[in-house]
């Protein structure tokens, strides 16, 4: 069912996770889910979406959020990210807040689609990558955090000099699988209107991010 990307290259580096035993028993979830007539989100052709807007070489940051959007034509794959038209979610609107507090002059797009990013370098990566309509967390622990956790480990082991952005407690408990030493890890609380005031908001991810890329030899993220 989704045992592989549009990316040759993701495909080498996720086949150890496609292989084990709980992403098979995920899959065996995914298609009994599809059929029932409570609609999946996202579309199954946009459930690996992150890996296709943004090859595995290219990746230079990572955003983890939870799980997508449930309501219906919001989620397409990407953490955060909704489909040009339609209106921006609480979160995503703290996260342009984030930015205009961080970045000289930053105009505040009228539109959510965060694509550009992704094709910059920005893998935006849920912790759980499909959830049931109008049921927030109804995919949790089937078997996807095994899945984006291995996504994780090893990019933080292949590579080097990724910037992680840990947005909330469930991303924070990531930072055990990624090698502070070898990448930079930056937490804040959630951008959810129920944390975004704890710090958020005035964290200075993205110039920090930037900051980063350009003393270790990568390219700047327009954000």
């Amino acid at each position: 069912m989704l045992n592989q990307t549009a990316d040759k290259d993701w495909n080498v580096f996720l086949k150890d996770a496609f292989a084990q035993e709980s992403y098979a028993q995920l899959m065996t979830f995914l298609e009994n889910e599809y059929l029932n007539e409570i609609p999946i989100l996202p579309p199954i052709s946009e459930v690996f979406a992150c890996f296709e807007c943004t090859p595995f070489q290219h990746v230079q940051v990572v955003i983890v959020g939870q799980d997508p959007y449930h309501g219906m034509n919001q989620a397409h794959g990407l953490c955060f990210s909704v489909n040009t038209g339609i209106k921006i979610p609480p979160s995503l609107k703290n996260i342009f807040k984030a930015l205009q507090f961080d970045i000289p002059n930053y105009q505040i797009p009228n539109h959510g689609n965060l694509s550009n990013w992704s094709k910059q370098g920005v893998l935006l990566l849920n912790s759980v990558l499909t959830v049931r309509e109008k049921q927030a967390g109804s995919h949790q622990k089937k078997g996807w955090e095994q899945f984006t956790d291995a996504v994780i480990e090893e990019l933080s082991k292949q590579k080097e000099h990724i910037v992680f952005l840990l947005w909330g407690h469930a991303a924070i408990q990531k930072k055990e699988i990624i090698d502070g030493h070898k990448h930079l890890i930056l937490e804040a609380p959630h951008p959810s209107p129920l944390s975004a005031h704890k710090g958020f908001i005035s964290c200075k991810h993205f110039s920090k991010t930037n900051e980063y890329l350009l003393a270790h030899q990568g390219v700047p993220i327009n954000w």
